[in-house]
């Protein structure tokens, strides 16, 4: 069983990923790293040296590569994952796909006060952060709701998705 956790930055993918992969005693993967490791480099670096494009050819290229090698895995996106090239209709065809959706609000004031580099939000005010997920999320809800199951994952709990996760199986 191929779980994908998807969801805006700061949404929970990582942290939720890890708890349900636990729980259902699976691997868990964590895409961003997997293509950190790959290239030797933060994401940061590397659009900062490449741009997005050559970021999102690679990324498409590990989660196929990251499908192909396991059968049984949580994996969790990158934000922006499943709103590029085929991504989305590939992690349907290929699994379960979880969107963890959270309130622009809630979403700033994570970003505001997380520890992980993202190169998407460097530098931005409390607004400018404000405007600028709201106008990316516009973009990607056409994506992220194409996902099997929307929960909100403001505060979700692992036992709610496990539960819900297990309906499949």
């Amino acid at each position: 069983m191929r779980i994908f956790i998807l969801g805006f930055m700061a949404s929970g993918k990582s942290t939720i990923g890890k708890k349900l992969a636990n729980n259902l005693n699976l691997p868990f993967i964590d895409l961003d790293k997997v293509f950190e490791n790959n290239q030797a480099t933060t994401i940061r670096l590397y659009m900062y040296k490449y741009g997005e494009d050559a970021f999102r050819k690679i990324e498409k290229e590990i989660l196929e590569k990251v499908i192909n090698e396991n059968e049984n895995a949580v994996i969790s996106t990158g934000g922006g994952t499943p709103c590029f090239f085929n991504n989305m209709q590939l992690m349907n065809s290929r699994g379960i796909t979880v969107y963890l959706e959270v309130d622009i609000p809630t979403l700033v004031n994570r970003l505001m006060h997380s520890k992980i580099d993202r190169p998407l939000v460097w530098g931005k005010t409390k607004a400018d952060l404000t405007e600028y997920a709201k106008n990316l999320l516009e973009k990607r809800n056409e994506f992220y709701s194409q996902a099997k199951y929307k929960v909100n994952g403001k505060n979700l709990t692992v036992n709610n998705l496990v539960t819900l996760i297990k309906t499949e199986l």
